[in-house]
């Protein structure tokens, strides 16, 4: 769905006055609409705004849902808040702010009529949330035994087929030897009990989800920067048993020894990526597609939401990525799915739009990306 330039001055002004008054006649309708000509899709594929009013938009999460209408969560980071998009056949209606002043509330997982937020030390639970969006409850604060650092303290987090909530812990640093308390992914049990660690090595994931086939849990994870624009690349990780090492701070990509400490491990002791991602490009939100309704070829297909490089001299990622398996969970190849938020001209300038941040596959088989930079959440469907 493309609009014309007087409309997207017109939604960008009244957004502005929106923001500056406070106007209680401000709705989602009003909000600016990211610009969507740019944007390049496979043949067959439409990509449209589901919503342009969830600022910082990050993970998001679906409540319950049924015959078409349901709440979509999404976490922000720099915002402090929590949303809840009403959805009715994928259209967005009302969007509810549910919790704010949180610390970095990226992480949003639904079960249960319960809403699992992430605030870095600790995770929080909003129960009955579906009912109560207009006046959310109070929340109960299930553990705040996580570590307090900032620094890759922000926590995308998913309920496991085994009903255990998965949490990671990022390195409290560029690279360094954190201990054992970081640089993971942990799981609990939903009241915040029997907290184990799941995989080590892990320098930053912020996104997992589990193979639909076998229920084996993949994820992606950052590489370290200062080592140049090429090197090292993102992952994409496959946890075949609990308790296996990913290489960080020892290993990088899973044959690159780190400058500082490569020389104490080396890289043939650790579980090396199934698929280099490639460098910088700030690999996040990944889900496999359980949809029907793309074609046979993308089922069980991994979507990643790269965010995109932000101190490479020549900007990379800014899109959405598939990776291909076959019928035994072997990668194929990857490809560019959606791209286009980021334009260079002639000159070699470089324009950024927007900045994937989620993917989640909706019950209709449509697919949602989340976008911090813009504050939008993007609709992409099948119709060719």
């Amino acid at each position: 769905m493309q609009h014309p330039q007087w409309v997207h001055r017109l939604t960008s002004r009244l957004a502005t006055i929106c923001l500056l008054a406070s106007a209680w006649w401000c709705t989602p309708a009003l909000a600016a609409a990211p610009d969507l000509r740019n944007l390049r899709l496979p043949p067959g594929f439409q990509i449209e705004v589901l919503t342009a009013a969830v600022p910082n938009a990050r993970q998001m999460a679906l409540g319950a849902f049924k015959d078409g209408k349901g709440v979509l969560y999404v976490g922000s980071m720099g915002e402090g808040k929590v949303y809840a998009v009403e959805i009715d056949q994928g259209r967005a209606g009302a969007v509810h702010t549910i919790a704010s002043g949180l610390q970095m509330p990226v992480g949003v997982a639904w079960r249960d009529g319960q809403l699992f937020v992430s605030a870095v030390s600790k995770i929080l639970r909003f129960d009955g949330i579906d009912d109560r969006l207009r006046h959310p409850p109070a929340p109960v604060t299930v553990t705040s035994g996580f570590p307090t650092e900032t620094h890759h303290g922000w926590k995308f987090i998913a309920f496991g087929p085994d009903g255990m909530l998965y949490v990671p812990v990022g390195a409290p640093c560029n690279s360094c030897e954190p201990g054992a308390r970081y640089a993971n992914i942990q799981r609990m049990k939903p009241d915040g009990s029997g907290l184990e660690t799941v995989a080590a090595g892990v320098r930053n994931s912020v996104g997992f989800d589990w193979n639909p086939r076998d229920g084996s849990l993949w994820f992606t994870d950052n590489g370290r920067d200062m080592l140049g624009d090429d090197v090292p690349s993102d992952e994409l990780n496959h946890v075949e048993r609990p308790g296996q090492h990913f290489g960080y701070p020892y290993c990088h990509q899973g044959d690159l020894p780190d400058p500082e400490f490569g020389s104490k491990r080396r890289c043939t002791e650790f579980t090396a990526p199934v698929v280099k991602l490639g460098a910088h490009v700030a690999s996040l939100g990944m889900r496999f597609y359980t949809g029907r309704l793309f074609p046979l070829a993308y089922r069980n297909s991994i979507f990643i939401a790269e965010h995109g490089s932000w101190n490479r001299s020549s900007k990379v990622g800014y899109r959405v990525v598939r990776v291909m398996l076959d019928a035994q969970g072997k990668v194929l190849g990857q490809e560019t799915f959606v791209d286009g938020w980021l334009r260079k001209d002639g000159a070699g300038k470089e324009t950024v739009s927007g900045r994937p941040v989620d993917v989640l596959v909706m019950p209709d088989g449509t697919l949602l990306i989340s976008d911090d930079q813009s504050g939008a959440i993007y609709r992409v469907r099948y119709q060719p």
